[in-house]
């Protein structure tokens, strides 16, 4: 006959009890996010990424040039209750595109009607007239998802150091900035940034590094080795844009989405 102590009873319980909440597990396997932004779990690894980033549920954040909310969709919900996120989308004037301008309002009609987006405050990004997108001072974390390239194409090098001084700007002391973008190979030609959507990690290094920022570290959870970063129409050319539509197209699939840099800064 096995006798059970008591103290191997209350062991047996705590190791069959039900695990902790799991806010970010929760927010990334919402019911609210599409099965077609699911489908790109596989090459984005939001709560992978976002846990590298340290995301907490308490925490002010912004989420730089949103577009049409893949990652808000994880965001909100996470920090809903106890955070705060900004969105700072495309900043609209008379001489802004079409594109800028509807993508801002589709995003501007979410948050008026998408229950998960009720306290998403809305505020506006531009390397060259909108870069007080928060509070000074005052945010625990600021995230940018493969825009970069958009920034250095459209303005160059005083453009990215605007970008990375307003971010530094808005962070409290100790606050991080997170990065994913791109990832040009370092041998490859440094003009192919100005036209393959594609960064050189060294680059952004170097120009976060001179608005004040420290690298904390780098992962290479978005990694992706098949990709060899010589496309004809860039990054454009792979999924899930897929520019040459069906030349080559099931050797573009394969490779799969970008191979991608996640770097993590830190305001001393």
């Amino acid at each position: 006959m096995i006798r059970i102590t008591a103290t191997a009873m209350l062991l047996l319980a705590a190791w069959t009890s039900p695990t902790e909440a799991d806010p970010l597990q929760d927010a990334v396997a919402g019911e609210h996010r599409s099965s077609e932004a699911r489908l790109r779990d596989e090459y984005r690894h939001p709560q992978q990424t976002l846990r590298f980033f340290d995301i907490q549920p308490n925490m002010t954040v912004v989420e730089i040039s949103p577009g049409g909310g893949w990652y808000t969709d994880i965001l909100a919900p996470l920090l809903k209750d106890e955070g705060a996120l900004y969105a700072a989308h495309f900043h609209v004037d008379e001489n802004s595109s079409d594109y800028f301008r509807q993508s801002r309002e589709r995003f501007a009609q979410r948050i008026e009607t998408d229950p998960v987006y009720q306290a998403v405050k809305l505020t506006s990004f531009d390397p060259a007239h909108a870069l007080d997108f928060a509070p000074a001072g005052t945010v625990d974390r600021v995230l940018t998802f493969r825009n970069v390239h958009n920034w250095y194409m459209r303005h160059g090098d005083e453009g990215i150091e605007r970008v990375f001084a307003a971010f530094f700007k808005a962070l409290k002391p100790g606050g991080i900035l997170g990065v994913v973008e791109h990832r040009l190979a370092e041998d490859q030609p440094d003009e192919w940034q100005q036209r393959s959507g594609y960064m050189k990690t060294s680059y952004v290094v170097k120009m976060a590094q001179q608005a004040g920022f420290e690298i904390l570290a780098s992962s290479e959870v978005n990694a992706n080795p098949l990709d060899q970063h010589n496309h004809p129409k860039g990054v454009w050319t792979l999924p899930p844009r897929l520019m040459l539509e069906d030349t080559d197209r099931d050797k573009y699939l394969a490779i799969g989405e970008s191979d991608r840099m996640t770097l993590k800064f830190v305001k001393p």
